[in-house]
C-alpha cells in the first residue's frame, strides 16, 4: 500500500508537469487517461478520436488528455491508480481484469463466440453490459468495449496446422492463468513472457511460438523472427475502457451522458479502424515472407472441451452457457 501511495505522489508530480493536476481552465473537466499501446496503434487513434467527441459533445467544456505507450505503468499499475483517484480512465484487457473482475475470465475460453456478430451481440446484451459494472465494489466502471480481434498461434520453425502440431512446442502466453489452462490442454507448454522480452525470447528459441492478434503480430514486428501464423482465432477477448468510480461520481449526470456517447462514437470509429488493420496486418505479414495458414478450427475445439467441462456449475461456466445461447439465437 505504501509503495502504491508514493507512486501514485510520484506521478501526481509528474501529470503537473505534463498537463497539470489541476487544470488551468476551472471551466474545462479534464478526464487523464493512460495506456500501454504505441501512438500508431488503432486502440491509441480511437481513443484520440474518443476525446475529440468528448470536447465537442460538451461544447468544449470537457476533454481527455492521453499518455499513451506505458509512461504511467502496466495496465495492472494503472488500474490501481484508477482505484485510488490518481487517475481517471485507462484502456485494458478484458484478461487483465480478472484480478479485479473474476467474471472478465469468461473472455479468456477458447471457441466461445461463433463469429464477429455473436462476439458484439454478446458484448451489447445485458449479460456484455452487467460485466462492465461488475467492477464497481473494486471502485471500477467499464464504459465500454473495443475490438481487440482474436488470438491465433504464430511459431518461429514448425509449421503448426493441427493440435498435435503443437505438442510439446514452448508457446509464449500471457501471465494468465487461463491462457496457461488452454495452451497446456492442446498440448503445448505454455510459458509466460512479458510482452516487452518476446521477440528475443522468439529470436533465441526461449521460446518456440507465440499467440496474439494479426495487428500485434505486425506491429511487434515478430513475423521477422516467426514464419508461420495458423489463423485459429482460438479467443476474442476484448479491450475494456474503464474509468475510476472516484472520477465518475465526481461528473454531473450531464457529463455522464456525454462521456457514455462519446464512447459508443468511439467504438464504431475503433471497429472500423480494427478491421482495417487486420487486414493490412495480415496482407504485410505474408508480403514479408509469412505463410499464413487457415485451421481446421473443429479439431481444436474438441480438444479443449475438458476446459468447459471443469466449469460446469460454477459461475464462469455459467456465464459461458449463457455466451453460448446467445449464439444459437442468432
Amino acid at each position: 500500500m505504501k509503495k502504491l501511495l508514493l507512486r501514485s505522489i510520484l506521478l501526481c508530480a509528474a501529470l503537473t508537469q505534463l498537463s497539470g493536476c489541476n487544470n488551468e481552465d476551472e471551466s474545462v473537466t479534464s478526464i487523464r487517461l493512460a495506456h500501454g499501446l504505441d501512438t500508431k496503434h488503432p486502440v491509441h487513434q480511437s481513443l484520440v478520436y474518443m476525446g475529440e467527441e468528448l470536447h465537442r459533445l460538451s461544447y468544449g467544456t470537457m476533454d481527455m488528455k492521453i499518455f499513451p505507450s506505458g509512461q504511467l505503468g502496466s495496465e495492472r499499475e494503472i488500474v490501481e491508480l484508477l482505484q485510488i483517484g490518481t487517475l481517471d480512465m485507462t484502456k485494458v484487457s478484458a484478461s487483465s481484469l480478472e484480478a479485479f473482475v473474476p467474471e472478465m475470465k469468461v473472455f479468456s475460453l477458447p471457441y466461445l463466440f461463433n463469429d464477429s456478430e455473436h462476439f458484439w451481440k454478446t458484448l451489447n446484451s445485458d449479460l456484455g453490459k452487467g460485466l462492465l459494472e461488475a467492477g464497481s465494489e473494486y471502485r471500477v466502471k467499464g464504459l465500454g468495449y473495443f475490438d481487440a480481434g482474436s488470438r491465433s498461434f504464430y511459431t518461429t520453425d514448425v509449421r503448426v496446422d493441427k493440435p498435435s502440431d503443437l505438442d510439446g512446442l514452448k508457446i509464449r502466453v500471457m501471465n494468465s492463468q487461463s491462457a496457461v489452462d488452454m495452451v497446456n490442454t492442446i498440448g503445448g507448454s505454455a510459458t509466460p513472457v512479458s510482452w516487452g522480452e518476446l521477440y528475443t525470447a522468439l529470436q533465441q528459441g526461449i521460446v518456440e511460438g507465440a499467440e496474439n492478434n494479426p495487428p500485434s503480430f505486425f506491429f511487434s514486428k515478430h513475423y521477422e523472427v516467426s514464419k508461420y501464423y495458423l489463423l485459429d482465432e482460438h479467443t476474442s477477448i476484448p479491450d475494456v475502457i474503464v474509468i475510476g468510480t472516484h472520477r465518475w461520481n465526481s461528473l454531473t449526470a450531464q457529463q455522464q451522458e456525454w462521456l457514455n456517447e462519446a464512447m459508443r462514437l468511439a467504438t464504431e470509429y475503433q471497429r472500423k479502424l480494427w478491421a482495417e488493420s487486420t487486414e493490412m496486418s495480415l496482407r504485410e505479414v505474408q508480403a514479408a515472407g509469412v505463410e499464413v495458414i487457415v485451421a481446421d478450427k473443429t479439431a481444436f475445439q474438441q480438444v479443449v472441451e475438458p476446459l468447459y467441462q471443469e466449469l460446469e456449475g460454477q459461475p464462469v461456466g455459467e456465464l459461458a452457457a449463457a455466451i453460448k445461447m446467445l449464439g444459437e439465437q442468432q
